[in-house]
């Protein structure tokens, strides 16, 4: 072989890849407020991945490789590590963010690249409604799916509700949603009350509630809305509500924010997710695997970033590859897949994962330092009305 032509020979193997590769991408807040959120998230992708793939981390022949970037919750980071992943990175597929404001930040990165970004577990309705555009799917619960859950299991006729939440979007729209979701009850909400999301005295927040709901009669209950720290539930829980006739009451949340539950055995609520509630062989690898390999449960975001990592592998496997978008759309559109919860499908309209909710009332457990919450009644898909919001 002439010389010239084995520098060609040698160029052209250079620039060509051994092997086809799938690359994901997962943009999340690894370092912040919630970067609790974000480690259960990672380690349930990689958990979806793997039991999606039977253990291979391949995807009919191609390996996958995940790549990191880490957003620090903020929203012109987040848009930028996602354009990065996309650009320099050439990931084909996209997961995260945790926060709605990053996510929000990152949607028009998206559609401007043309690639997939599946939002999990960011709550905010916006992201899969007036924000939204169609390379977004999400397979975290939206801010309507929480409210609706949450209605459902607190509302009823004579019942008066007052709404503690963080001052942003998943607050915001959280309260809007279920605000929206209890006129069908025959409760009445009384009073919102929003507040910055480092608070941490509610003293002047709880004032203002039990002034407002002080001289109504009938069954009274504060609805608290809460991400992260602060344990609003249970400061305001210590100014003993209860002499205003007033009941707390919130969703399922982390297992570290459970240990506030214990101060209120027999609170109501709705939850996305708790390790024990859901029947299914999903779920039931995913307690097995996680007790196995961490000596701990799984929590509320690790089965939300494995129903991710099955989504991904799912949808990869009927489009036939990661490299064409519109192919993906087209196999996502619609399309049942399972996860920890049972089964999710992506509603073609808005690309939101329809999912179960679950119905609990918190009980107090030998041998577990924390109000567990245990199933009254699942929520099923067909028992939400989730509005499809432009």
């Amino acid at each position: 072989m002439n010389r010239t032509l084995a520098l060609g020979v040698a160029a052209l193997l250079a620039a060509t890849p051994l092997a086809a590769e799938i690359r994901i991408a997962h943009v999340y807040g690894k370092t912040g407020a919630l970067e609790a959120y974000a480690a259960q998230s990672h380690i349930g992708l990689m958990l979806g991945l793997e039991y999606a793939t039977d253990g291979t981390m391949e995807i009919d022949g191609e390996p996958i490789t995940v790549i990191e970037k880490d957003t620090q919750l903020k929203p012109d980071i987040g848009k930028a590590m996602l354009a990065e992943a996309y650009g320099d990175d050439d990931a084909q597929i996209a997961v995260g963010p945790v926060s709605s404001g990053v996510a929000l930040a990152m949607l028009p990165v998206a559609e401007e690249y043309e690639r997939l970004l599946i939002v999990e577990p960011a709550v905010a309705d916006s992201i899969t409604g007036e924000n939204r555009n169609r390379f977004i799917f999400r397979t975290g619960r939206n801010s309507s799916q929480d409210a609706i859950a949450n209605a459902v299991a607190l509302g009823g006729e004579g019942v008066t509700i007052a709404t503690l939440a963080q001052d942003y979007a998943f607050g915001r729209d959280g309260v809007a949603a279920f605000k929206e979701a209890l006129e069908a009850t025959g409760a009445t909400l009384a009073h919102e009350e929003y507040v910055p999301t480092d608070t941490t005295d509610f003293t002047a927040a709880a004032e203002r509630i039990f002034q407002a709901m002080g001289d109504i009669e009938g069954e009274k209950k504060l609805f608290i809305i809460w991400a992260g720290g602060g344990n609003p539930m249970g400061k305001i829980n210590a100014m003993d509500p209860s002499r205003f006739g007033i009941e707390i009451a919130t969703g399922g949340n982390i297992l570290a924010a459970l240990t506030a539950y214990k101060e209120l055995p027999g609170m109501e609520g709705a939850t996305y997710y708790y390790y024990e509630i859901p029947d299914n062989e999903v779920n039931d690898w995913l307690v097995e695997q996680h007790m196995d390999r961490y000596g701990t449960p799984p929590d509320f975001f690790t089965a939300g970033g494995m129903a991710a990592g099955i989504a991904v592998v799912e949808a990869i496997r009927k489009a036939g590859g990661a490299d064409d978008a519109e192919a993906l759309i087209e196999a996502m559109e619609g399309m049942e897949f399972p996860s920890p919860k049972g089964t999710m499908i992506f509603r073609a309209e808005d690309h939101q994962a329809l999912q179960p909710m679950y119905h609990f009332v918190t009980e107090i457990q030998d041998g577990k330092d924390y109000g567990v919450p245990v199933l009254v009644r699942e929520i099923g898909i067909d028992d939400m009305d989730i509005p499809v919001r432009d």
